[in-house]
C-alpha cells in the first residue's frame, strides 16, 4: 500500500483528489493538507511515502515545502501538481529535486499511475512539459530578492517589508531597485507581473 499526502488549498479539489485516489487498490490517502507548512507538519507526523502538493498555496508554497521535505523527511517522494507549467515552477521544482511535476489537466489514471513510479523511485515529468524543460532561463534573482518582491506581490510596503523580513527600509529598497533592474522592468507592479508569469515566485 502506498500511503499517500494530499496537500491542495482548495477544499472541492482536494475531495475530489483524495475520493478518486482511495478508489486505487494499491492507495491511500492518509492526510490531507491546505497549505505547505501544514503539509510539512503533516507529513512528519504521519510519514506518507508520497507527497502530492498544489505548487500555488498560501503560508508555504508547495516547493518550499517539498524542498523542506526532502530535508527532514527524505523517505518521502514529493509529486508537483500546478495548473501552469510556468517554466520558473519547473526550474524550482528542478532545483528542489521533486520526483514528479504533473499538470492538474492529466485524467486521474495518470495521476495514480505518477504517484505509483514516484513511490518506485523514478521521476515524472508531464509529457507537455517537456519542452518547456529544455526552454528553462535561469532565475536571475537572489533567494533575499524573492522573498522581499513576493511581499512586494501581497501588497506590502518597503517598511512592512524591512519588518517581516528582519531587514533595514534600506536593504529592501535597495533589493528592489535591483530586482527592477534585473527583470528590465518598468516599476515595481512591473516586476511582479514578470517574475509572476516566469514563475519565480
Amino acid at each position: 500500500m502506498i500511503r499517500v499526502l494530499l496537500a491542495e488549498d482548495q477544499h472541492i479539489i482536494r475531495g475530489a483528489l483524495a475520493a478518486l485516489l482511495n478508489l486505487e487498490a494499491d492507495l491511500e490517502v492518509v492526510a490531507e493538507a491546505s497549505d505547505g507548512a501544514e503539509a510539512v507538519d503533516r507529513a512528519l507526523a504521519l510519514r506518507p511515502d508520497v507527497a502530492v502538493m498544489d505548487i500555488d498555496m498560501p503560508r508555504k508554497d508547495g516547493l518550499a515545502a517539498a524542498a523542506e521535505l526532502r530535508e527532514r523527511l527524505p523517505a518521502c517522494k514529493a509529486l508537483m501538481l500546478t495548473a501552469h507549467g510556468k517554466p520558473g515552477h519547473l526550474r524550482r521544482a528542478l532545483d528542489a529535486r521533486v520526483q514528479g511535476f504533473l499538470l492538474k489537466t492529466a485524467p486521474p489514471e495518470e495521476l495514480a499511475a505518477a504517484i505509483r513510479r514516484v513511490a518506485s523511485g523514478e521521476r515524472v515529468l508531464d509529457p507537455s512539459l517537456a519542452l518547456t524543460a529544455w526552454d528553462l532561463s535561469d532565475n536571475p534573482l537572489t533567494p533575499r530578492e524573492r522573498d522581499v518582491l513576493a511581499l512586494a506581490a501581497e501588497g506590502a510596503e518597503p517598511d512592512e517589508i524591512a519588518t517581516r523580513l528582519h531587514l533595514s527600509p534600506g536593504t529592501v529598497r535597495n533589493n528592489l531597485t535591483a530586482i527592477i533592474t534585473k527583470l528590465n522592468a518598468r516599476g515595481r507592479t512591473d516586476a511582479v507581473r514578470i517574475a509572476t508569469g516566469s514563475g519565480w515566485i
